[in-house]
């Protein structure tokens, strides 16, 4: 007993210390492609780039997780994400694809849309939210939409995040059980669930029929969060032909002094009590 106790204990800690090596390892890599986002943002802005990134893929696939780590040390006024709602009754009068373009990004823009028109061959065709008819015609006309988007100057790159059927669940289990994560369980999420194969031939066809030189699918395998995010970060870098730019450092020059005559305010500030 004293011998396998042992045994298991040396397991745990080796175990621990490639989690925590692997964790290590991560946070560096993930840390140089920011920086590398830093230098992508700065090129944008400065020559006037437009960049459309399309995060489409199962649920729980891990769309959110990569979309944060790239946005989460960049300014938003570059950088929009775009997550629309269901369309409203207006917006289901017009041309599908009408809602999309007033997001489309002017000079010096990222927009990173977190789902997108394709929500039509995906959730609109398998719910049944439009006709049979309606996503096919998507489908033929969304390869001649994006040639225009490419042919206007626009950097389009497109992601498909994929994740196993047991890991889908082992994550939806955990939405379950975790209050930080249940909001993130819709009930379209437990039908994209129980329906997994009415929407791996919905994606099989959209992928195929939408797949062009121009405006490719480059698909992200995600049962490792941490590998995808890397992966996908690295390519979407490697996308862009992007130039560091040089900082030009300002000088702070010197700060004022208090002036002679300024007494302050003798307002009662309400300030907020220390808890921590």
């Amino acid at each position: 007993m004293g011998i396998e106790s042992n045994e298991k204990g040396g397991n745990n800690q080796a175990a621990a210390e490639i989690a925590d090596t692997v964790s290590s390892d991560y946070g560096k890599e993930l840390q140089r492609l920011q920086v590398e986002i830093a230098h992508l943002q700065a090129w944008v802005k400065d020559s006037g780039a437009r960049i459309v990134i399309i995060f489409e893929g199962r649920d729980a696939a891990g769309k959110g997780g990569v979309i944060k780590r790239i946005t989460e040390r960049v300014s938003p006024r570059v950088f929009r994400v775009v997550a629309l709602p269901a369309p409203t009754d207006r917006e289901k009068s017009q041309i599908y694809m009408q809602r999309y373009i007033p997001h489309l990004p002017a000079a010096g823009e990222v927009v990173i849309f977190d789902r997108s028109w394709y929500n039509r061959p995906g959730v609109e065709r398998v719910m049944g939210f439009c006709s049979e008819k309606k996503a096919r015609r998507f489908l033929e006309l969304a390869p001649r939409f994006e040639a225009a988007i490419v042919e206007s100057g626009i950097v389009l790159l497109k992601y498909f995040l994929d994740v196993s059927e047991d890991e889908q669940e082992r994550r939806f289990r955990q939405r379950i059980g975790d209050p930080l994560r249940q909001w993130k369980l819709s009930p379209m999420d437990v039908e994209s669930y129980r329906r997994w194969w009415d929407y791996t031939r919905a994606y099989d066809e959209m992928i195929r029929m939408t797949d062009t030189e121009y405006a490719p699918w480059w698909i992200v395998p995600s049962d490792d969060k941490k590998r995808a995010r890397i992966n996908c970060i690295s390519h979407m870098l490697g996308s862009i032909p992007y130039e560091r730019v040089k900082f030009e450092e300002p000088g702070l020059g010197k700060r004022q002094k208090r002036p002679e005559s300024y007494s302050g305010d003798g307002h009662v500030r309400r300030v907020v009590p220390n808890v921590y």
